[in-house]
Formats: structure tokens, sequence, C-alpha cells
């Protein structure tokens, strides 16, 4: 596997190229670059297998790299500091990434897992590029990833996700079920802020689909495909304060 490092960090290039070196001996390092043109000039002419790809770049973002690509086969591994939006946005077009300083142990992990999956990247950019450039919670769309397909799914289309151990079930509002094989707690921090609240240990609602809520027998909300779904004692008030709030 040929392999392209894009930071302008030089000590993070060398830490990583080290790493690489000592542990993967089957991905041979064939450039790297520390701006965006500089990573796009390259890829062009080297069409490496993978790209690692830091976030902030002096004249520009590494997702400024992919944007003026636009279309590729390679697949990418995004390392960054920790910076919550670019990494929710990672996380919604469901890209690899790991945070610097690189730990060995999650680089094996993300190696790994772009060695073996089979993704449609045209899928994930398309999500990347509808995000970046429209903001708002009902434009916004999340990649979910099974083992036999890839979905693009608008966030405003679901209903409600439910935990079933490591598993979550995301139900839409075409009567559609996908399960993935990520647990609830994942989903619960990408779309918490995007009007999902985590009303019980195992379910997580989209507000916008709540038709009623009972308060009696422990309390119970009830969604737009007629489910209902029980509200635990410890959500129950935070509950009712955010319908004073909407109210």
């Amino acid at each position: 596997m040929r392999a392209v490092i894009v930071d302008d960090e030089l000590f993070a290039r060398q830490s990583l190229e080290s790493i690489l070196l000592d542990y993967y001996p089957e991905i041979r390092l064939v450039g790297q670059a520390d701006s965006v043109q500089q990573a796009v000039d390259l890829i062009k002419e080297v069409n490496p297998d993978l790209v690692f790809l830091d976030i902030d770049l002096p004249d520009g973002t590494g997702f400024d790299v992919l944007s003026i690509l636009k279309t590729f086969q390679f697949k990418v591994i995004f390392v960054t500091a920790h910076h919550e939006y670019a990494i929710k946005a990672i996380k919604f077009s469901a890209f690899d990434y790991i945070l610097k300083p690189v730990n060995p142990m999650e680089l094996k992990v993300a190696i790994k897992r772009v060695i073996d999956e089979k993704d449609n990247n045209k899928i994930k950019m398309d999500a990347f590029i509808h995000n970046l450039q429209n903001q708002k919670i009902e434009d916004k769309k999340i990649v979910l990833k099974t083992s036999e397909s890839i979905y693009l799914i608008g966030v405003r289309d679901i209903i409600r996700c439910e935990a079933d151990n490591n598993y979550t079930s995301f139900f839409l509002n075409t009567g559609e079920r996908i399960v993935i094989s990520k647990g609830l707690k994942e989903y619960d921090e990408m779309l918490s802020s995007y009007g999902f609240f985590r009303v019980h240990q195992s379910h997580l609602i989209n507000i916008r689909c709540i038709s009623r809520f009972d308060k009696k027998e422990g309390g119970f909300i009830v969604l737009s495909d007629k489910t209902q779904i029980p509200v635990s004692q410890r959500k129950k008030q935070k509950l009712l304060e955010m319908f004073e709030a909407l109210g």
C-alpha cells in the first residue's frame, strides 16, 4: 500500500513516518506535503492508496484537499488535534481519524479498518461536501455503514435510534430500519446538538418527531410513527424543562 502524509508540522510528519516504518512494512511512504496545494499536486502525481491528512494547513484545510480533488479512489485517515467541529464532520461522513499525538495502537486500528473496508468514497465525499455547504440541521446528512451497504441519510429523516448491546438500530420516517455495528453513545454525541435527545439508556429520539409525552406510569414518549418510548426517571425532569423552553 502506497501512502502519503499531509501535515504542515515537520515533527508530526517525522513521527508518523517513524511509526509506519517500525510497525507497517507493508505501507510504503511515497511522498509528503505541508500545504493544500502541495498535497493536491502530490496526490495527482503519485496516485496513493492511502492519505494521512491533517486538518489545519497554512493555506486551508485537509477538507479543501478533498474538495479540490472531488473524486478519488484512495483511502483517507484524518490526523488532527482535538477539534470538535472537525471531528463531528468527519464522523458524520464516516471517514476515519486519529488524534495527535499519534498513538501506534490507535493508528493500527484505523489502518486495519481502512484496509478492510470496501466503502464507496463518493457517497462519503458527497455527504462531507454537502454538510460543509449546509449548516442547517434540516439539511444535514449522515453516512451509515452496514456489512452489506452504505447509506446516505438525511438527519431529519431519522425518527429514533435504539441500542442493542454494541449495535444501534436507526428507524427512519420511511419505515426502514438500519442496524449499525456501533454503540448508541457515539451517535448520541454526534446528534445531540442537532435536535436529538437521549430519553433512556437505550433510546435516542428526534425531538421533532414527538407527538406527545405521557407522564403517567413513569412516563413515555409517543413518536410520529406511533412508537412508545420509555423515559428514564433521571431524564424526565430535563425533558419537561425542554418542553417548557419550547413552549
